[in-house]
């Protein structure tokens, strides 16, 4: 193999991994570890374990995304976004099949690993198992199988209950040893912001979507309306946060999230004036860059507070 190839290849895997997606999926532990550390309850190694397991399901999706997408046929060189690694040729299916099952093996470990670390409980032992086995299915069912949901448009609520609703309130839940409702106002923001991305990247592959039978909820609401989705998923996520702010910090730096509101509305208007998919191509990392600053200064706002 050359120099050439070799560094080729590496850049292949990059892109099926996709590690700058990453950071969105470690948010919301991040989120959740501060309103435990607020409640006088942070713990290091339950963080740090949640962290990696964040990752990998994350990392896990984005594989089973490519697999399931190839499999089916609906990622054409047609599509507006970068070429997959599976695309250029540099991985085949064998390969990525290889992948997806050593990553479920690493996921299962550092999961299992976290529930024992955290948790005391045999119910919570328990209840987070069933929980992490619902968290791989779902992030290798969303492409792959006879009938993904994510082709049927249901991608957007499996992101807010996974990557909002249940990251938050279980890191806060495994730090603390206890449910407070008054996290689901921030998980449900981190919910929201992770769902724009899912969306914006949608409303970038519409067309070629559309032709390839992937419903997604983009194409079932047609781009026009999905744009109008977008701006208010941007627009709500910090009214959550702000409604926390109001009620429960009771402090200034609790609105240090307000910094980013200029940088959501801007993205809003940018997605709502311009119309063509090809358009929605840099707003995918825009929209990344804005959850993810959105969320940090959330997170130091609260310890702040």
């Amino acid at each position: 193999m050359t120099l050439s190839t070799h560094s080729n290849k590496t850049k292949a895997w990059l892109d099926s991994l996709r590690p700058k997606t990453l950071p969105l999926a470690f948010a919301s532990i991040v989120t959740g570890s501060a309103i435990a550390s607020w409640h006088s309850s942070f713990k290091p190694g339950v963080a740090l374990l949640a962290l990696l397991t964040a990752g990998l399901l994350q990392i896990l999706s984005n594989l089973a995304n490519d697999y399931g997408d190839a499999v089916k046929g609906s990622d054409t060189k047609e599509r507006i976004g970068p070429l997959r690694g599976i695309q250029t040729g540099m991985i085949t299916l064998s390969q990525l099949r290889h992948a997806l099952i050593v990553t479920v093996a690493l996921t299962i470990i550092s999961g299992v690993s976290l529930v024992i670390v955290a948790c005391e409980k045999p119910e919570d032992i328990f209840g987070f198992l069933i929980l992490g086995l619902l968290a791989i299915v779902a992030a290798i069912t969303y492409t792959v199988g006879n009938k993904p949901y994510g082709y049927i448009g249901l991608g957007d609520i499996s992101v807010l209950i996974f990557f909002g609703w249940l990251s938050v309130a279980g890191s806060y839940y495994l730090q603390t040893g206890y449910f407070d409702s008054i996290v689901m106002l921030p998980a449900t923001a981190c919910g929201l912001l992770a769902t724009a991305v899912l969306n914006i990247n949608n409303l970038r592959d519409i067309d070629n979507d559309r032709i390839s039978g992937k419903n997604t909820l983009a194409v079932r609401l047609g781009a026009e309306k999905a744009r109008f989705y977008h701006t208010i998923l941007l627009l709500l996520a910090p009214v959550c946060l702000g409604l926390f702010a109001t009620f429960y910090l009771h402090s200034l730096a609790g609105w240090l999230f307000i910094l980013t509101l200029p940088l959501l509305i801007k993205q809003a208007c940018y997605v709502l004036r311009e119309t063509s998919a090809f358009s929605m191509r840099p707003m995918l990392e825009k929209t990344v860059k804005g959850a993810l600053l959105t969320n940090i200064l959330f997170a130091v706002g609260v310890l702040l507070s």
